[in-house]
């Protein structure tokens, strides 16, 4: 086993050498890759070492460098050395963070780091920590948590009787809302349709008029998702002013703060979270900003009762916490692995100083990658408030071409998006290893394919 964890250790240590300079996204043969890990079962066991080294042939031709410091295609960091190796004995610890007896550790870490975290987003002290996959997860228990106490405050008990028959349930959310907000609601019952959309500003945060206007035109057991970090442009809601209008009509606000809320970690950007522990739960995820690795999410919650009715179950097999809610109780699944690992060595690494760094360095690198692009003949569709940039060059057609260059050219990696019914470049800055020279890089790159675009 030694042997084995140490050449595994070694192989991908090689790999993440490389990522500084290996192309980000080339074209890759996708049948090569099924034939390399495809074939019939093999009918006789075969040597654990051995197949390490087939795993790694077989994968080596498709590894996206999502890693490195110069993909900025989606808001994901690349995993920081200690959160990695932490990962790596998490791995080899093999504990399941269900409980506190079956895994004393994993219990421990997940307290020690929730709190930091709580301490570094804002969040009140008092808050419930659940270490779920990711946002999608965060925001399914946020609202699965506000659907049993808004229906709970209405004489509905959901977790007996269900949807049918109960009081309809408003859903307020703005149009820029999250495409996990809708998934959430489709999975709990809800549906799209519920949605009382409220109107966006030209940045993507929400008109706080418009939610006063949505909010008095409806009655009935209300749940608002608000959020820090719009995918496209990373605005940020009013949160003070929306929470104290949600909770004027006897609501239960949400925010969906997969990136964003890390804002608050950084004394330059706080201010544009204001009012975040006013909310009643919020959603982050910790593989995004926070550089841990896949898959790290975090549901907080203001009411913990609440919080462990909606996600807990007992059985009789089960061992008991000590009639304390913690874990599992949080979470929606009992099988997990120890995640809270990584997330404590992350923020031990880095500390209350290097995440607020980190944050800032990145929305500095993005004003840089905005302003380069500016120069070159880009519009820029957004006010850089955060990680997030939109570029667009000419018209819809040639912008969409230029993203397939820039992914064919490999220099680094983005993603195309409509905003306001327009193509845009997006780009995301949010790995903890991306220089200014990355940027310099990069943005040069894509002003050298917008050249060959208009050439042609």
């Amino acid at each position: 086993m030694r042997e084995l964890l140490s050449e595994a250790a070694a192989r991908a240590a090689r790999y993440r050498e490389t990522l500084a300079e290996r192309p980000v996204g080339v074209p890759v043969d996708r049948e090569a890759l099924r034939t390399a890990f495809g074939g019939p079962l093999p009918q006789a066991p075969t040597p654990a070492g051995e197949v390490l080294a087939q795993l790694d042939r077989a994968a080596a031709p498709g590894l996206m460098a999502t890693a490195g410091p110069r993909f900025f295609g989606f808001v994901t960091g690349g995993a920081l050395p200690a959160a990695t190796a932490a990962d790596m004995l998490a791995v080899g610890w093999d504990q399941c963070a269900f409980n506190p007896v079956l895994s004393p550790a994993a219990a421990a870490a997940e307290e020690s780091a929730g709190t930091w975290l709580k301490q570094l987003l804002g969040l009140p002290a008092t808050a419930s920590a659940g270490f779920v996959t990711g946002g999608q997860g965060a925001n399914t228990v946020g609202l699965a948590v506000a659907r049993n106490q808004v229906l709970a405050d209405a004489g509905w008990d959901v977790e007996r009787d269900g949807l049918a028959g109960a009081p309809r349930v408003r859903v307020v959310a703005s149009a820029e809302r999250h495409a996990t907000i809708d998934r959430s609601l489709r999975l709990l019952g809800f549906g799209t349709a519920v949605v009382e959309q409220v109107r966006a500003g030209a940045n993507g945060a929400i008109d706080v008029e418009d939610l006063a206007r949505v909010l008095r035109d409806g009655s009935g057991p209300l749940i608002c998702c608000l959020q820090a970090g719009n995918v496209n442009t990373g605005a940020c809601d009013d949160l003070r002013a929306a929470c104290e209008l949600v909770h004027a009509h006897g609501g239960w606000a949400h925010v969906d703060g997969a990136f964003g809320l890390w804002a608050a970690a950084n004394p330059a950007t706080a201010a544009l979270v204001d009012g975040v522990e006013l909310a009643d739960s919020w959603a982050c995820d910790g593989h995004k900003w926070l550089n841990v690795p896949y898959d790290s999410g975090f549901a907080f919650c203001a009411r913990p009762e609440a919080h462990a009715a909606a996600m807990s179950y007992s059985a009789a097999y089960l061992v008991g916490s000590g009639g304390s809610a913690a874990l599992a109780d949080f979470t929606p699944e009992s099988s997990r692995r120890a995640r809270g690992f990584a997330v404590w060595a992350a923020l031990r690494e880095l500390g209350r100083d290097g995440v607020a760094e980190l944050v800032d360095r990145c929305c500095r690198l993005a004003r840089r990658f905005a302003g380069a692009l500016a120069a070159g003949g880009a519009e820029i569709g957004n006010d850089v408030v955060l990680n997030q940039v939109l570029a667009r060059f000419g018209d819809d057609a040639r912008t969409d071409r230029v993203v397939e260059g820039v992914q064919r050219d490999g220099t680094c990696w983005l993603g195309g998006t409509t905003w306001r019914g327009r193509r845009y470049l997006r780009i995301a800055v949010s790995n903890h290893s991306t220089t200014e020279a990355d940027v310099d890089r990069c943005a040069e790159a894509v002003l050298d394919v917008a050249a060959r675009v208009q050439d042609g």
